[in-house]
């Protein structure tokens, strides 16, 4: 029970900054729980892989209140959705095979690298200017799956990408927001899936584990952050929100970079 008790309290951590600074989950499930499956004594050759197959299907069961919350509200561009659905889903898929087949310290590099890019993305603002149009069929399929493709690779719901994507061809921030999280649901169920496929058969997984997916970590985060990120979207709007962000973003540089230099370290 122990260990479902540190899982909840992941989940609660994790829908409070969902919450407060609409980030993926998995920007913060991913590097805690590679530190706590390294903490269990869990094989280096299957912890990173664990971490982010877990974190992607934890997002299939939380992005689907966030889908229904903005869907409320209209602002999801649902043509936009159905047609970049199938380049996500093809997308992920050869991500999460691409990253099962890199090794565990050359994924955790590039991941730390992708953390880096997200906090300072975070501290300096930075939003593309609307300057094209939405491209048509090709051009939402070309985009679809190269969201996907980088989402499985490190275990998020892909708004890191889509959202930026979405405001460079002219949507309104509160329908990208919306469109993102719609998108995150077809990201999360491919990506899951080849990751529980794809780790079946592999021997040195620890109980409780299906796949690439621990099952005890998948049902505390799910159980608790959906209840967490209502939590923090209540307190974004009362807390200093430019001083949370920079913040955060700070402690995400961190993380990327003991990432880099310890992944670094095992490398040469």
């Amino acid at each position: 029970m122990e260990i479902y008790g540190l899982y909840l309290c992941l989940g609660i951590v994790a829908g409070l900054i969902s919450g407060l600074f609409g980030l993926s989950g998995g920007v913060v499930i991913v590097p805690i729980l590679i530190f706590t499956f390294a903490a269990q004594g869990f094989s280096p050759e299957v912890l990173t892989h664990l971490a982010i197959g877990t974190s992607l299907a934890t997002i299939v069961v939380t992005s689907i209140s966030s889908i229904f919350a903005h869907h409320k509200r209209r602002a999801v561009l649902w043509p936009v959705v159905i047609w970049l659905t199938p380049g996500i889903m093809i997308g992920a898929a050869l991500g999460a095979t691409f990253a099962v087949s890199i090794a565990g310290p050359v994924l955790q590099l590039c991941f730390g690298a992708f953390l880096c890019v997200v906090a300072t993305t975070m501290m300096l603002s930075l939003q593309p200017d609307g300057v094209h149009s939405i491209p048509g069929v090709v051009g939402k399929s070309i985009m679809g799956a190269v969201i996907g493709f980088v989402s499985s690779i490190f275990g998020i719901g892909g708004g890191s990408l889509s959202v930026p994507g979405l405001s460079w061809f002219k949507v309104p921030m509160k329908n990208a927001v919306a469109t993102s999280a719609a998108c995150g649901l077809p990201i999360a169920i491919s990506g899951a899936s080849t990751y529980l496929f794809q780790g079946w058969q592999v021997t040195d997984l620890p109980a409780g584990a299906f796949g690439f997916i621990y099952f005890p970590a998948f049902i505390g985060i799910v159980c608790a952050s959906a209840f967490s990120a209502k939590w923090g979207a209540k307190l974004a709007h009362q807390l200093p929100a430019h001083i949370l962000r920079i913040g955060f973003a700070v402690l995400l540089l961190v993380i990327g970079a003991r990432f880099i230099w310890r992944n670094l370290e095992s490398l040469f």
